[in-house]
């Protein structure tokens, strides 16, 4: 059974920064493109980051670049999202996906697996 878990969610103030984590089982995790995606309150999930299989190329949303980072440590089978000079319209709630592409992709119909989620909220 295939498993994707967020952590590292929480309250920080503006400026701030978070780490998010997402451990899988389940699959073979070297094997998989993993994304980042987002949903605020009454809109769409959109896509944070991505990240190819072998970690070699990533991708980010405009709004991100800069301040966010994607990796992942594939002996681990666990991808990061390291969020700086967070902002309070970054609030929202933040679900790690994996896309059998093995590429890059910002398309979430690509995915194949979805966690959970992990709230981030961002105080002014």
């Amino acid at each position: 059974q295939v498993q994707l878990v967020e952590s590292g969610g929480g309250l920080v103030q503006a400026g701030g920064s978070l780490r998010l984590s997402c451990a899988t089982s389940g699959l073979t995790f070297s094997s998989y493109a993993m994304g980042w995606f987002c949903q605020a309150p009454g809109k769409e999930r959109e896509f944070v980051a991505g990240i190819s299989r072998s970690g070699s190329s990533a991708e980010y949303a405009d709004y991100t670049k800069g301040r966010f980072t994607i990796s992942r440590d594939n002996a681990k089978n666990t991808v990061y999202l390291q969020m700086n000079s967070l902002e309070p319209e970054d609030t929202a709630v933040y679900y790690c996906a994996a896309a059998t592409t093995g590429w890059v992709t910002s398309r979430a119909l690509a995915y194949n697996y979805w966690g959970q989620g992990t709230q981030v909220t961002v105080s002014s």
